[in-house]
């Protein structure tokens, strides 16, 4: 079962060391047997004050992430105290072959130890100019709500902690793991790590009807070609009312929007079937092969046969 050791800093964040646990520190082996060994490293001398003053008494300590094989790095009210300790254990795990992870401004911890260095990364957006000011070597990305580069993990401010964390989950443990535990924990099972980040803007005004019904109806549809005409009929609006619509209540337009639950589709049969390429194309509504190979590898960053190799069968080991 695959070791994840979450790193408690001096002054955690409540709501991120609690997002952690509920993602793999509960006990989920009636979802699979290979679930989570999962424990609190302390990141200092302990016990640990949380940002609420409360005292955190963990089992573990730093030498214990050198057995872990993943790593993940909690967001504090003090992130810019230097822990070298800390710093050094993580640097020794990554190259012991651990993933990093971070969530929101814990990248800076990974910053200091010099993790970030020709990277990609990402933090809450309010606090990326001062991150990339920090680690110049560092390309951060605050439009984005996670990142995933060469074994380093960054993640935006604290519900983009929760999609790094099924994000996780989804590589080790396969999709219908992660969406498991995305329905016990009533959120979204995945939303891409480029969507963007919700920033500082005023409201969109309030709609009175919901698209959830034309999602559900799209969802079910999705072997059928759809168009925008289609969707609009549908939801019984205009085009133009419809993609004003989308655009609020899902941050896209409706074609891509359905692009991605086709592609989400496919990787699902990939994972789960055996059935030929030629059939996944037809059944995730790409029409042929040479379609699917197309989209698929655009959006998933690899064809699907070789996804395929990555996730079938047993809980992957690899990253799409």
């Amino acid at each position: 079962m695959p070791k994840i050791a979450a790193v408690v800093p001096p002054g955690v964040t409540q709501f991120e060391l609690g997002v952690v646990y509920e993602v793999f520190g509960v006990d989920r082996r009636y979802l699979t047997p290979d679930w989570y060994d999962f424990s609190f490293c302390a990141g200092g001398p302990g016990p640990i004050r949380t940002e609420a003053g409360l005292l955190l008494d963990t089992a573990c300590g730093l030498d214990d992430l050198a057995k872990a094989d993943t790593v993940i790095v909690l967001p504090s009210v003090h992130d810019d105290q230097p822990l070298d300790e800390l710093e050094d254990a993580l640097r020794a795990a990554y190259d012991n072959g651990a993933r990093i992870a971070s969530i929101c401004t814990g990248a800076f911890i990974l910053g200091r130890a010099g993790l970030l260095d020709d990277r990609r990364a990402t933090t809450h957006w309010a606090h990326a100019a001062l991150l990339a000011e920090r680690y110049p070597q560092a390309e951060i990305d605050p439009n984005v709500l996670y990142v995933e580069d060469d074994r380093v993990f960054t993640s935006a401010g604290s519900a983009a902690g929760i999609d790094l964390c099924l994000h996780l989950v989804r590589l080790d443990l396969g999709t219908d793991i992660a969406n498991a535990v995305a329905r016990r924990m009533v959120v979204p099972p995945h939303r891409d790590g480029g969507q963007a980040q919700y920033v500082d803007s005023p409201l969109p005004p309030c709609e009175q009807e919901t698209i959830g019904p034309l999602l559900d109806w799209a969802l079910a549809r999705l072997d059928e070609p759809l168009t925008l005409a289609d969707l609009a009929r549908q939801a019984n609006v205009s085009v133009r009312t419809l993609v004003r619509r989308f655009a609020a209540a899902t941050g896209t337009t409706p074609l891509q929007w359905v692009l991605a639950q086709r592609v989400r589709r496919a990787q699902h049969l990939l994972e789960s079937s055996d059935e030929p390429v030629e059939r996944i194309a037809s059944l995730a509504g790409f029409g042929t092969a040479a379609n699917l190979r197309q989209h698929f590898t655009r959006v998933v960053g690899v064809p699907p046969m070789q996804y395929r190799r990555t996730f079938s069968g047993s809980p992957a080991s690899g990253v799409a």
